[in-house]
């Protein structure tokens, strides 16, 4: 959920990316005081297909992958603000249409990005971000638009799956296939406790025994009924029956307007 720093321990791309901070007039990523953490993977999953779940993307920082994201227009790109906020379009690329993290597919570069304005780093509230493309998506079998969540649809008692390729467990390796997991949603005022007040109106909870959401999946689709409800944000350690994943709340009247105004105002055939 809010991501780890992308940097590589490759000396080659330390130099590469210090490089590129010191010439460089866009944002780069910095540790934020305050945001809540995880460990970085998707828990509990296994091993899935592109055309299962052909909505998802790989959010590429220096063409390495640094969070998920879904496709909700052949331009258009729904992920976490957290996973963008601190970085020039320049940086980040689009990976589509495959299973596979780092290979296959289509990439596509960043030309705007629409981070929430209202997002903020400490709470990780609002934690929404579109991204519009340089070009468009060709849809086939891998590559399709989402459904966004009917608005009309009650919270409460949903199943749902979450994608990603978020590490596999604690300080190991990051999956080369696509990774699912099934997570059910916990009862507001419980996660409300849980999280001693922190969950805002904003946010919905889900968890399942063994399973869940992490930093690498961050960004990524959390999707019900074949649309998409939620999207991975932040959370307390991972897989912790303690303590629920959180995702932003799309059918939220305020992240919902927000999502579709930009797609009325961005969105090409």
């Amino acid at each position: 959920m809010p991501s780890s720093s992308p940097f590589s321990s490759n000396m080659f791309r330390f130099v590469l990316i210090a490089a590129l901070a010191a010439f460089s007039v866009e944002a780069i990523p910095r540790n934020r005081a305050g945001v809540p953490q995880l460990d970085g993977r998707i828990v509990g999953g296994e091993d899935t297909q592109i055309e299962d779940y052909p909505h998802q993307i790989s959010l590429q920082y220096l063409d390495e992958h640094n969070c998920g994201g879904s496709i909700i227009a052949r331009n258009l790109i729904l992920t976490a603000a957290h996973c963008t906020v601190d970085f020039g379009i320049t940086f980040l690329s689009v990976r589509y249409g495959s299973s596979i993290m780092d290979k296959g597919g289509v990439v596509l570069k960043v030309a705007q990005k629409f981070d929430h304005p209202s997002y903020d780093a400490v709470t990780t509230d609002y934690d929404v971000s579109i991204l519009k493309l340089a070009g468009k998506i060709e849809l086939s079998s891998k590559a399709q638009i989402v459904k966004l969540v009917p608005s009309y649809t009650p919270e409460g008692g949903r199943a749902a799956f979450v994608t990603g390729w978020g590490a596999l467990y604690s300080d190991g390796p990051s999956p080369q296939q696509l990774q699912v997991a099934q997570v059910f949603e916990e009862d507001r005022e419980v996660c409300g406790k849980a999280y001693r007040g922190k969950i805002t109106e904003r946010m919905i909870c889900f968890k399942a025994a063994g399973k869940d959401s992490c930093q690498g999946d961050s960004g990524g689709p959390l999707v019900s009924g074949g649309a998409q409800i939620g999207v991975v944000s932040w959370g307390h350690g991972c897989a912790d029956a303690r303590y629920p994943g959180i995702y932003s709340h799309i059918n939220n009247a305020q992240l919902r307007r927000y999502i579709v105004n930009h797609i009325d105002l961005y969105a090409t055939n």
